[in-house]
């Protein structure tokens, strides 16, 4: 006959249970940064940052939840000395309740504050100098040097105000040697008006008045904030069509 579990051996399997999910947590993140350390390109480390980061940041933020919430099951059982039936289904909401609770705390941090940390870490990255085939440390060009390396497409990305991109160029000016690196800003966050954090991103755009060679357009962004969830409009003036094609 087979013997049944004790309160001791399920707060033991618990308290396995919260290690197990604790480690997830550290292997996640230890994942994510290995993932960066063999990632060589810096631009290409950028990219994986601005796309992944919060994500993984977020698997391991809800793994650490399930790891304390089993822990202090086990902990609060033992103090309390709960058993029996009544003793089990104080546990699950005692479990339950002790989840939701940290979701929605943490789940407010990581939304809030951990874009900042990200904003600086690709910061950090896209200003860090290009090495070059040959070796050589790379100068990045400031924005009036670098139009001279651009094509007429790309400049007119730039000084688009629809889905408004940003070109950094980087040149080894031993060798002659160029990289253009492109970089989408409608991406990033920026301060939301309503609650002050850096929470709000484009959600789409569209042009209400489509500008002539005589008249400036008018182009209409639509912002939501990931926290609040405030949304916004604001107006962007399209400049004139160039005359100048060919």
């Amino acid at each position: 006959m087979e013997s049944v579990p004790t309160n001791q051996s399920w707060d033991e399997l618990i308290v396995l249970g919260a290690y197990a999910s604790f480690g997830f947590a550290v292997l996640i993140l230890l994942y994510h940064e290995f993932r960066l350390l063999i990632i060589k390109d810096l631009k290409e480390k950028y990219d994986y940052i601005n796309l992944h980061e919060i994500r993984y940041f977020w698997f391991a933020v809800i793994a650490l939840i399930i790891g304390a919430a089993l822990y202090s099951n086990a902990i609060v059982a033992k103090v309390f000395d709960v058993k029996g039936t009544t003793g089990t289904v104080i546990r699950v909401f005692y479990t339950l309740g002790f989840s939701a609770i940290a979701y929605y705390s943490l789940s407010s941090l990581v939304r809030i504050l951990y874009p900042r940390v990200v904003e600086r870490r690709l910061n950090k990255v896209r200003n860090k100098p290009r090495i070059s085939p040959t070796g050589g440390v790379m100068r990045k060009l400031s924005e009036e040097e670098e139009d001279v390396h651009l094509d007429q497409d790309q400049i007119d990305q730039e000084s688009s105000e629809i889905h408004s991109v940003d070109y950094d160029v980087w040149i080894d000016e031993k060798t002659g040697y160029k990289k253009i690196e492109k970089y989408m800003n409608y991406q990033h966050a920026e301060e939301c008006s309503e609650c002050g954090f850096t929470t709000m991103k484009i959600l789409n755009e569209e042009i209400e008045v489509k500008p002539t060679a005589n008249e400036t357009g008018l182009l209409l962004k639509h912002y939501l904030c990931n926290y609040c969830r405030h949304r916004e409009a604001r107006e962007v003036v399209i400049a004139k069509l160039s005359t100048n094609v060919k």
